[in-house]
C-alpha cells in the first residue's frame, strides 16, 4: 500500500536512518529554530485575527481579546480599503465592513486604536496594495500619541507579488508596486527600526489551492525577488533583511508541515547568504503561522475545533514566532467573540498544559522528520530553480507559471474530494444530517452610509488647499523617483484619504489588468 503526504512525497513504512544533523538552534542555517532556547525563554506572540464593521466595533473585539491574554492584535481590513477605494466609492458598494474592518482615514486609525497604545503593544496589519498608506496612518496616530517611533513594533504583509499570483487585492503593475515595498525598506530602517516591513505570505498561496511543497517554493522565490529588488535599489542586505518575515499556513498533515518549517528557514539561510548577507539575524528566517482556513468545514463545524488544534501543534513543532488560531465557525461567517475566544484558549493550552515548549525542537532527530525535511527542501528547491530559470518570481507570475501549477493542484484536490480518495471528516466520509445551530455573525449594510457621511463631514472640516498640495507632492515624489513614505505620511496627517491617495498613483502607475 503507497502512502504519500498531501504534496505526494511519499512515506515509507519505517524510517531507520535520516541526513546527519550536527545542528543547534539559534545557529545557522536554523534548521531547529532561530533561538537557542525557543519557547523555554519566550513563547510565540498569540495573535487573533480580527477586524470587521466600523474601527468602533472591531475596537471592542481588540480590548475584549487583550483582556483574555493575546499578546499581539492583527487587523483584517474590508475588500475597498485593500484595493484602495474610500467607502464611499460606488465600487466598494456591497463590501463595507464585510470582511475586515474599514479604514478611510487617519480618524478611522484613532477610532480602531482608542485606548490602546502602540508603543506598547505589536501589530500585524494584513494588507498589501494599501500597505505604504495604512503604515502612514499607523505612524501618524503613534505620533499624535507621543510614541518613540523606535519602539513601535508590528508588521504589514505587503506583500504584492502573492497577490498577483494567489490573492488579487493588487492595483498597480508589478514595477511601481514593488518600487513601493522597497520605499517602505529604506524609510523604515532609518524612522522606525523595529518594524517589519514585509511579511512573505505563503498563506493565501496555500488557501488557493497550493501544496505546502508549492506555497514554500513560491514563497521563497518571491522573498528572493523582493531581495534583490532592495539589492537593485541600493539597500544593504545586512539590515533590510532583519525585517523581513514571513507567513505560512498550518494544515492537517502535522509531519509534513513541521518539515515545511524546519526546510524554509534551511533553505532562506542559503538564499540570503548567496545574495551576500553575512549577519546571521539577516539570514534567519521568522515567521506568523495562522492556521488553514480552507480546511475548515461548514458541515459539522465543531469538528474544526479538532483541525485547529492539530494545525497549531504543527506550528508550535516547527518553531513558529506568532500564531493565530481560525475559529471554528469560520466556515460559516466571521467568527463569534466566543468562538475566536476558544481559539485563543487552544493555544494558551498547548503552551501552558502540552508540554512540547520545555525542549527545542522536540521532533528533530525523528528520521521520519529530518527525512521528511530534507525532501521537502529538495522538491521546493527544484521548483525555485524553474522559476529562477524564468528569471524569476515576477517573470513567472507574468507567464502565469505560479498561478497554472496553483490551479492545477487545487483541481486535483477538489477531485480527491469528490472521488473520495482525500477524507474530509464529516464531508465526504462520517457525515450527518443534523443541521448546525452554530450562531454567525452578521454585518448591518448600514456601515457603508456611516462611513460615507463621516468622510463628507472630514473633508468638508480639512484644510482642502492644504489636502491637494500634499496629494500634489505624492503626485511629484511618484514621478521623480523620490521615496513615497514621508509625503504620504504628511497627506494623512492633512485627511487625506486612503481613496485620495490611490487614486493619485492610479492616474500616474494604471492599474494592472493581469
Amino acid at each position: 500500500m503507497s502512502l504519500h503526504t498531501d504534496s505526494g512525497i511519499d512515506i515509507q513504512t519505517l524510517y531507520t536512518e535520516a541526513p546527519l544533523m550536527n545542528e543547534r538552534p539559534g545557529e545557522a542555517p536554523f534548521t531547529r529554530g532561530v533561538h537557542a532556547q525557543m519557547y523555554r525563554s519566550r513563547l510565540w506572540t498569540m495573535r487573533q485575527y480580527a477586524g470587521f464593521s466600523t474601527a468602533e466595533e472591531s475596537n471592542q473585539r481588540y480590548h475584549y481579546l487583550l483582556a483574555q491574554g493575546v499578546t499581539g492584535l492583527s487587523v483584517a481590513f474590508d475588500l475597498p480599503t485593500q484595493i484602495g477605494y474610500d467607502s464611499d466609492h460606488p465600487m466598494a458598494e456591497g463590501e463595507v465592513g464585510k470582511v475586515g474592518v474599514a479604514i478611510d482615514s487617519l480618524e478611522d486609525m484613532e477610532r480602531l486604536f482608542a485606548g490602546i497604545s502602540l508603543e506598547d503593544v505589536s501589530t500585524s496589519m494584513t494588507i498589501n496594495a494599501t500597505g505604504f498608506i495604512l503604515l502612514a496612518f499607523y505612524i501618524a496616530l503613534a505620533k499624535k500619541q507621543g510614541a518613540d517611533l523606535k519602539k513601535l513594533s508590528g508588521t504589514i504583509q505587503n506583500d504584492i507579488l502573492k497577490e498577483y499570483a494567489a490573492r488579487g487585492t493588487y492595483i498597480y503593475p508589478p514595477g511601481p508596486s514593488m518600487r513601493i515595498i522597497t520605499d517602505i525598506f529604506a524609510y523604515c530602517a532609518l524612522e522606525v527600526p523595529r518594524w517589519n516591513t514585509i511579511s512573505i505570505s505563503g498563506y493565501h498561496i496555500r488557501e488557493a489551492g497550493a501544496t505546502a511543497v508549492q506555497e514554500l517554493a513560491f514563497t521563497l522565490a518571491n522573498g528572493k525577488a523582493y531581495l534583490q529588488a532592495a539589492l537593485a535599489a541600493g539597500l544593504d542586505i545586512n539590515v533590510f533583511a532583519q525585517r523581513l518575515s514571513f507567513f505560512f499556513n498550518a494544515h492537517n498533515n502535522l509531519f509534513e508541515e513541521v518539515a515545511k518549517f524546519r526546510a524554509a528557514r534551511r533553505m532562506w539561510a542559503g538564499i540570503t547568504t548567496a545574495l551576500g548577507a553575512t549577519d546571521p539575524r539577516a539570514q534567519m528566517l521568522r515567521f506568523h503561522t495562522q492556521t488553514g482556513g480552507s480546511t475548515l468545514t461548514a458541515q459539522q463545524p465543531h469538528n474544526n475545533v479538532v483541525r485547529v488544534t492539530i494545525q497549531a501543534l504543527a506550528a508550535v513543532l516547527g518553531g513558529t514566532q506568532s500564531l493565530h488560531t481560525n475559529g471554528f465557525d469560520e466556515a460559516l461567517s466571521l467568527p463569534t467573540e466566543s468562538a475566536a475566544t476558544l481559539a485563543l484558549r487552544t493555544q494558551q493550552i498547548i503552551a501552558h498544559e502540552s508540554g512540547i515548549t520545555a525542549t527545542v525542537d522536540p521532533l528533530g532527530g525523528s528520521f521520519f522528520v529530518e527525512t521528511l525535511t530534507s525532501e521537502m527542501e529538495a522538491a521546493a528547491t527544484e521548483l525555485i530553480q524553474r522559476i529562477d530559470a524564468m528569471g524569476g518570481a515576477v517573470q513567472a507570475i507574468e507567464a502565469g507559471f505560479i498561478q497554472e501549477e496553483i490551479a492545477r493542484s487545487a483541481y486535483a484536490y477538489n477531485c480527491a474530494i469528490e472521488d473520495g480518495s482525500k477524507t474530509i471528516i464529516g464531508v465526504n466520509q462520517f457525515t450527518s444530517d443534523e443541521v448546525s445551530d452554530t450562531p454567525i455573525l452578521k454585518i448591518d449594510d448600514s456601515i457603508r452610509n456611516l462611513q460615507a457621511q463621516r468622510l463628507a463631514e472630514l473633508r468638508a472640516r480639512r484644510d482642502a488647499a492644504k489636502a491637494s498640495a500634499c496629494l500634489a507632492t505624492i503626485r511629484a515624489a511618484a514621478q521623480q523617483g523620490n521615496n513615497l513614505m514621508p509625503v504620504v505620511i504628511e497627506a494623512v496627517e492633512a485627511q487625506c484619504t486612503l481613496g485620495e491617495i490611490s487614486d493619485e498613483l492610479r492616474q500616474i502607475w494604471g492599474e494592472y489588468k493581469g
